[in-house]
């Protein structure tokens, strides 16, 4: 015999009336003295019983019914809206891209909110996970959103002349002043990572005036031969861009609004200068890998040898 829990009968059988083992038990049915007697119940929804020991009876949940996870995560505005409650008056979402790129600038992209921005455009995720195409149809809403935004770069001959942390500060403080020129100072900039690479040493501060209006020095014997290739922004107007407090959060391009918006539009336009270069050097094939190592890349690099566009002072696969 079998105890089949939480059945009830018109005449008060209790609960946990026995009812013979493998008797089929159908949905609206009672059980009365082990006798199963049909009653007259409108059909309900249940979930599938599984038998386990004697005496137990267990609810298996359809696995279609247990809560999808979302593929990926979804920005939001709650760090920079907590940044705002703080007393800020304008918050920047910060991220780069092109770090590791063997060719082209570095480009940093900066998104900039206040207390009356609405949530992100539909869509909005960190840069990577999105598909060219998803990227691109993104760009006129990112466009309006926000109170300010812009794309700084640092060209091949600015990381090779400065290094790459001083080439992304270039870059970054460039997007901070054209951002700034259009919605005044940034208080707190959300930077992507767990390194602070935009705001200058304090060793290296008295002489930040002279570095930027200075043309690119030549690299060290160490850092190779200097690019030939020509500076892609000026000088930035450090007093747009002020002494912004930068708050570091690893991942930050997916979990802050801001920050995804600005991956996607650093993304966007340096996508773009690469396919404008690639016109001129089809070899690199610059149009599809974005200067990044591709396997026809770096064929090319070791037949052809380094454009000018190529970052010199770094260790590029040259030769056989």
């Amino acid at each position: 015999m079998t105890l089949l829990h939480g059945a009830t009968s018109p005449d008060g059988v209790p609960d946990g009336a026995a009812v013979e083992r493998g008797t089929a038990v159908p949905v609206g049915t009672a059980v009365t003295g082990g006798t199963a007697v049909p009653e007259r119940t409108e059909a309900v929804a249940v979930p599938a019983l599984t038998v386990g020991a004697p005496g137990t009876v267990r609810s298996r949940v359809p696995r279609s019914a247990a809560p999808r996870r979302s593929a990926r995560p979804v920005p939001h505005l709650r760090h920079e809206r907590a940044l705002l409650r703080d007393g800020a008056l304008r918050v920047a979402g910060m991220d780069e891209v092109g770090r590791g790129s063997l060719a082209g600038p570095v480009s940093v992209g900066v998104v900039v909110v206040d207390a009356t921005t609405r949530s992100g455009p539909r869509g909005v995720a960190d840069s990577k996970l999105l598909t060219p195409a998803a990227r691109t149809a993104l760009v006129p809403a990112l466009q309006r959103w926000g109170v300010a935004r812009a794309v700084g770069h640092a060209s091949a001959a600015e990381i090779d002349a400065l290094g790459i942390i001083a080439a992304l500060r270039l870059a970054g403080q460039r997007a901070l002043a054209a951002a700034a020129a259009v919605a005044g100072p940034v208080d707190v900039v959300v930077l992507d990572g767990a390194h602070d690479w935009l705001t200058p040493p304090a060793q290296a501060s008295l002489f930040d005036d002279a570095l930027l209006d200075a043309p690119p020095r030549a690299a060290s014997p160490r850092e190779g031969a200097p690019s030939a290739a020509p500076c892609v922004d000026g000088a930035p107007d450090l007093a747009l861009v002020g002494e912004p407090r930068v708050h570091l959060r690893v991942k930050a391009d997916q979990s802050c609004a801001s920050v995804a918006a600005a991956s996607v539009l650093a993304k966007c336009e340096r996508d773009a200068l690469m396919v404008e270069l690639a016109a001129e050097h089809p070899e690199y094939r610059w149009d599809s890998n974005k200067g990044y190592a591709s396997d026809d890349h770096v064929a090319a690099l070791r037949a052809l040898g380094p454009s000018p566009w190529h970052r010199r002072s770094w260790r590029l696969p040259v030769g056989t």
